[in-house]
């Protein structure tokens, strides 16, 4: 568990650093804070395999469902946000939601003590990541423009085609995302 919650907090150090600590930031570089991302996934991900704990309730049909289905809107907000959609325009932290939304998603059908502190600690850190970048420009407006609806359709298929892909994966790595 210690491992988990160490790659939780190293990544809330690397990202928050930028508007705690923007000197140390800049003195440590982007090379720096990239490995130290790196690291921080690879600590969740070998932490999470490797934790056990209190399960409160299993996955479900259901659950797995709505999980989807907040994925995929997650995923569409990623890429809203990288092709300057409509809703890319008028929300002020599109990727930062969708990260919320996956995260918050992912709690639904995992109901045990690992998934807690993965998914809940990068769920609070989008969330506390939102907060300290409003705080520091609280004068924030949506950009006006007209968007192509052909920018929409692109980015609502690649959504698809992404949840797809990494259902597959999930499915390669022995977690079955669709279904019971």
């Amino acid at each position: 568990m210690f491992i988990l919650i160490l790659g939780v907090a190293l990544w809330w150090a690397a990202h928050l650093m930028k508007r705690i600590a923007p000197g140390l930031r800049a003195q440590l570089g982007r090379g720096a804070v990239a490995g130290a991302l790196l690291v921080a996934v690879v600590l969740m991900v070998i932490g999470y395999r490797m934790s056990g704990g209190p399960v409160w309730w299993g996955a479900s049909a259901p659950l797995k469902g709505v999980n989807n289905l907040l994925v995929l809107v997650a995923i569409y907000l990623f890429a809203a946000d990288g092709m300057k959609t409509r809703i890319g325009r008028r929300l002020r932290h599109p990727q930062l939601t969708g990260f919320a939304l996956w995260a918050f998603a992912h709690l639904l059908p995992n109901g045990d003590l690992p998934s807690f502190i993965l998914f809940g600690g990068l769920f609070v850190w989008a969330l506390v990541e939102m907060a300290v970048i409003n705080r520091a420009d609280p004068a924030w407006q949506p950009a006006p423009a007209e968007v192509p609806l052909r920018k929409e359709v692109m980015a609502a298929a690649g959504a698809v085609i992404v949840l797809l892909v990494m259902g597959l994966i999930h499915a390669w790595l022995g977690y079955n995302p669709f279904g019971a």
